[in-house]
């Protein structure tokens, strides 16, 4: 039996990055996690793979698609589907063999198995063999993390009907390839699999793809994604889906009672993920979930057990890798008797198809809905010359402020390098800045930014490059 200041069960994003912080403040520290190697669904089945996929096949794309705008021709151009993998995991395994590295560094105790906190600061782990040894720590971080959801009606069998774990590997490019969900999970490996060969075709029960976004973004992104070959069902609900031969055979139905049918080799199901909390705690210990099913926390992420406290995906907010890790920042601080926070108004959301999206804090729709009073806003990215140098014209740059302070509230980007764009609108969020700030802050010419500039003048139709907006 070992006594550890700090005990942490779950070694993604959110578990890691607390181990390290709370090693760092000088306390003993330990983590408990299942796999081989550190790093959860985000290193391992999730954020980094996927974007490995997103960039290889965005490669593929071009050379088919787009090269011959920039004068240039390649003959012949053949997808080795398993080098492409093989580079995926070459770059998996190098930052999960980071984080190995950097446990050892930081001395935090790295444990694996399968824990479970069977009273207040003790903890049982069940190794790979079968055998158990047991822990206590003063403190325990549950960090368990998220499994993808499934529905009700709908049988996965991994192989052909598979969640987004099996659809980052396959062996082969599915002819056709049909996505349950049009949210950021379905509409990346969508594009990746269509990049690569498969006639996608997306369904989705909402009445838009991405609906956390504005109807205007949403519109532009569905547009570029149909250009590029997908195919879109929106306020569809799938009823029955049942293996037939070597196809899949897929029923739903539209909003309108249109009964719909479609025959494809694999079907995603990515309607989103859920918080995977199973034997973390034992039953007789009484752990309060809310309402929806998550870890019920008080604003220092203490659970209603002495000692025990929970962040990531298995606790209220976004389910997102780097809002997980502040979590575990804060959290581990607050343990070791610093201040610790999170601003979750100022979380950016991405999606990393081609174009990108981005959004952070309020949105246009929500704030007319709620009364706020708004003013917006827009740059199209096709009046910024580096975007039209870099052959990355569609979309545009959006800011949302308050009528009466000026004082930001949101953005959604749509286009080239949003996900990197959008962090200069948190930046000022954070601190409490204006639309007016982020137009007269000086930004490098030419280069995309200065389409977000743009749109902060937008806001007061002061933009230089684009007509005034008579409607402002």
């Amino acid at each position: 039996m070992a006594d550890f200041d700090l005990i942490v069960l779950g070694g993604g994003p959110a578990g890691y990055t607390g181990a390290i912080r709370a090693a760092q403040l000088g306390l003993n520290t330990a983590i408990i996690d299942k796999r081989e190697v550190l790093g959860g669904t985000c290193l391992n089945i999730g954020c980094i793979p996927s974007k490995a996929l997103l960039v290889s096949s965005q490669y593929v794309r071009f050379a088919h698609h787009e090269a011959q705008h920039h004068g240039l021709k390649f003959d012949g151009v053949q997808v080795d589907l398993a080098k492409l993998m093989a580079r995926k995991q070459t770059v998996v395994k190098q930052l999960t063999q980071g984080l190995e590295f950097l446990m050892k560094k930081n001395h935090v105790t790295r444990i694996r198995g399968i824990g479970q906190l069977v009273a207040p600061g003790k903890i049982v782990i069940t190794q790979p063999d079968g055998s158990t040894e047991e822990h206590r720590g003063r403190n325990v971080i549950l960090a368990t993390g998220s499994v993808p959801m499934e529905l009700p009606n709908v049988t996965i069998d991994r192989e052909r009907v598979v969640t987004s774990d099996e659809a980052l590997s396959f062996t082969d490019v599915p002819a056709e390839l049909l996505v349950v969900g049009a949210g950021a999970i379905g509409l990346e490996l969508g594009s990746v699999w269509s990049r690569l060969g498969s006639k996608v075709t997306v369904l989705e029960f909402l009445p838009r793809i991405a609906a956390f976004l504005d109807p205007d973004v949403t519109q532009a992104l569905q547009k570029t994604l149909e250009a590029q070959g997908l195919k879109f069902h929106v306020e569809t609900q799938v009823t029955n889906v049942a293996l037939q031969d070597k196809k899949v055979l897929v029923q739903a139905k539209t909003k309108g009672e249109q009964n719909l049918e479609f025959q494809a080799d694999k079907v995603l199901v990515a309607v989103g993920r859920k918080p995977y909390l199973d034997g973390a705690v034992a039953k007789d210990l009484g752990l309060k979930l809310t309402e929806r099913g998550r870890v019920a926390v008080d604003q220092q992420f203490r659970t209603n057990l002495p000692g025990l406290y929970a962040i990531g995906d298995i606790i209220e907010g976004p389910m997102l890798a780097h809002k997980v890790e502040e979590d575990g920042i804060a959290c581990t601080e607050l343990i070791a008797g610093k201040p610790g926070h999170v601003n979750y108004n100022v979380v950016p959301n991405i999606i990393y198809t081609h174009p990108e999206v981005a959004c952070v804090g309020l949105t246009e729709e929500a704030g007319k809905k709620n009364g706020t009073q708004i003013k917006v806003g827009k740059f199209p990215f096709a009046a910024n010359g580096r975007a039209l140098a870099n052959d990355e014209s569609v979309g545009f740059a959006k800011i949302i402020a308050d009528r009466r302070t000026d004082k930001l509230l949101g953005s959604q980007i749509i286009g080239g390098n949003a996900s990197e764009l959008i962090a200069e609108i948190v930046s000022i969020m954070e601190f409490g800045g204006s639309a007016e700030d982020l137009g007269r802050t000086v930004h490098a010419h030419p280069t995309l930014s200065e389409a977000v500039k743009e749109a902060g003048l937008a806001v007061d139709n002061l933009a230089f490059s684009i007509p005034p907006n008579p409607r402002q």
